[in-house]
């Protein structure tokens, strides 16, 4: 009798930390959309119309640089966006359609091509600075990295802090976007800045924040599970598996 082959690309898909102020209604009012989902409608779809979406909110900055009303669609593709983005995990979850390594891979891809293209309409907008967004961009990558590394490695994928997750930011980035149409400046000890670099700069220094201090915490975590000179635990399970 023939053994079955083992998986030549073994993946380990790490547990999802997900505790933001909204995650509760969240979860539940996805669960609700992947249960009236159309069968013709598959995760691939809602995938894609999340980035379309992203980039529609990157045009939408961009345009709103000459006709302000445009933040309207801001908010609008923001919303188009959750929608995609968020729902089409939890529908491949609700149809047993999973796919681990496809979906971790093309969902972070494109978390990064949306992140450019919002952050790119947003320097061309004229309400952020191109210098600012560049280092929100860069900040952003960053963190990115980590967190896939530590899910990589530690088996877990932190989505939220400080109970703010995606979701909770869109609905920053949309109330945001609204005020422009009322004050898209702020006055500071005097001198006079765009709101969006304010908040990009606040939004760089937080992230920078939680790289350092996640670094330096997993790399704890890491360092007391595999000391110097001592036996990983993967090498300690294989020393007791008999031969």
């Amino acid at each position: 009798m023939a053994m079955p082959l083992a998986d030549p690309h073994p993946f380990r898909n790490a547990t999802r930390v997900l505790s933001s102020v909204l995650s509760p209604l969240e979860k539940r009012t996805l669960q609700f959309l992947a249960e009236w989902m159309p069968v013709w409608v598959n995760s691939d779809h809602l995938t894609s119309l999340g980035l379309v979406a992203m980039l529609g909110a990157g045009l939408s900055f961009w345009l709103a640089g000459t006709w302000p009303p445009a933040v309207g669609l801001v908010v609008v593709c923001l919303a188009i966006n959750w929608f995609g983005d968020s729902l089409d995990g939890t529908l491949a979850r609700y149809r047993h359609h999973e796919r681990p390594r496809y979906g971790y891979y093309v969902d972070h891809v494109v978390d990064i091509f949306g992140a450019l293209f919002l952050l790119g309409g947003l320097a061309l907008s004229g309400y952020m600075s191109p210098l600012v967004a560049m280092g929100l961009l860069i900040a952003f990558l960053m963190m990115s990295i980590e967190v896939y590394l530590a899910a990589h490695t530690l088996g877990r994928f932190k989505i939220t802090y400080m109970m703010l997750g995606p979701t909770e930011l869109r609905i920053l980035l949309s109330i945001g976007a609204l005020w422009l149409l009322i004050q898209p400046d702020v006055t500071i000890l005097g001198r006079t800045y765009h709101l969006f670099d304010v908040g990009g700069v606040a939004g760089i220094a937080g992230l920078l924040t939680l790289l350092v201090v996640t670094t330096i915490r997993n790399t704890r975590t890491l360092y007391l599970e595999e000391p110097v000179g001592g036996t990983s635990t993967s090498e300690t399970r294989r020393s007791n598996v008999p031969l």
